[in-house]
């Protein structure tokens, strides 16, 4: 509620919300932000909430922007996200509606962190913010209209504008990215509009006693009982195949198993949700099998042959992926006897 109150008054201006007319065609579900509204007249043409995520706002630049710039591109923020895009009233660009919205979170007390523009290469690194954005995992059906949001922030939209702010209350930073591009001409529903993006991250502690590490005897009962068993306390970035250190105490009891029932052999399966491409997932599953296998044979010294490491994607869910509590159960590593 904080943030809420300070932000109200100031982002309200010059980026004020459409009172009629935009909200009959947003996309079903969405909600602007408590935070800082849409630029008058737009729809809401897709939004994504994440109740908790690690985000890396930075991590399109260039080492030597980077460096000329003083900024850290492995920044790394943790805490609720908000993804919001629009789309503009015909006959609006992209420049006049990113001034609105960066002229309103000034006013708000933000910090311009970084901007870029088409043609600068910090706005181009891994595809930039368009590839970071949009292969971020999909939109779902129900969270978007038609294949609207693919299509105005494609590989043809011109005139990009790129800004991240910080806004510090509290000693607390919450960080929002707001993103325009002017659409495809080649788009009709779209062209001769501005699309932007506007992804705020708002700080969340986490809530911590939710995932509890199996030990050697738990993993061997879940073993005997039911042939397999979900090992919840493996952790990497989302994307990523490299284990994080708090993954220790999991990968200990693992080895500890393994050197107590010599004769046993497992397949070490990595399960992912739904969100991202299905040939990804199951790239990436795999390799953090393998990430897991390596790991027990290097640092434990485990006998690669008892070790089988597949990667299952996001074909055996034990929840369903409609939620964010289900895609987190679906999101595991497997042991499983063979």
């Amino acid at each position: 509620m904080w943030i809420r109150s300070l932000f109200m008054g100031a982002l309200m201006v010059g980026a004020t919300a459409a009172t009629t007319g935009a909200a009959a065609q947003d996309a079903k579900g969405g909600k602007d932000s408590s935070l800082i509204s849409r630029y008058e007249g737009s729809r809401l043409i897709a939004w994504r909430n994440t109740p908790f995520a690690e985000i890396k706002p930075l991590k399109l630049l260039t080492e030597d922007i980077a460096k000329e710039k003083k900024l850290n591109p492995a920044l790394t923020v943790e805490g609720e996200v908000q993804e919001l895009f629009y789309l503009s009233p015909k006959g609006r660009n992209a420049l006049e509606v990113q001034r609105n919205y960066e002229a309103a979170l000034k006013q708000a007390g933000a910090v311009l962190v970084y901007t870029c523009v088409d043609g600068a290469w910090g706005c181009h690194r891994s595809g930039g913010p368009a590839g970071d954005i949009l292969l971020n995992g999909p939109i779902p059906d129900s969270q978007r209209i038609s294949s609207g949001v693919y299509e105005a922030f494609g590989a043809l939209s011109t005139n990009l504008r790129f800004a991240l702010f910080k806004l510090t209350r509290g000693g607390a930073d919450s960080y929002i990215t707001v993103y325009s591009v002017d659409a495809p001409t080649d788009s009709k529903p779209f062209a001769g509009s501005a699309a932007t993006y506007l992804q705020i991250v708002q700080p969340k502690v986490v809530e911590t006693g939710k995932v509890s590490v199996l030990n050697a005897k738990q993993i061997s009962s879940g073993l005997s009982a039911e042939g397999k068993i979900s090992l919840y306390g493996i952790y990497f970035d989302t994307g990523k195949a490299d284990i994080k250190p708090e993954s220790k105490p999991q990968l200990v009891e693992m080895a500890k198993l393994m050197k107590d029932n010599a004769a046993l052999k497992v397949f070490i399966v990595g399960h992912t949700d739904n969100q991202g491409v299905f040939d990804a997932n199951q790239t990436l599953s795999q390799r953090r099998a393998e990430a897991i296998v390596g790991a027990l044979v290097k640092e434990y010294k485990l006998d690669a042959k008892r070790l089988s490491a597949r990667g299952a994607a996001n074909i055996a869910p034990v929840a369903s992926n409609a939620s964010e509590a289900g895609r987190a159960k679906n999101r595991r590593v497997e042991l499983v006897e063979q």
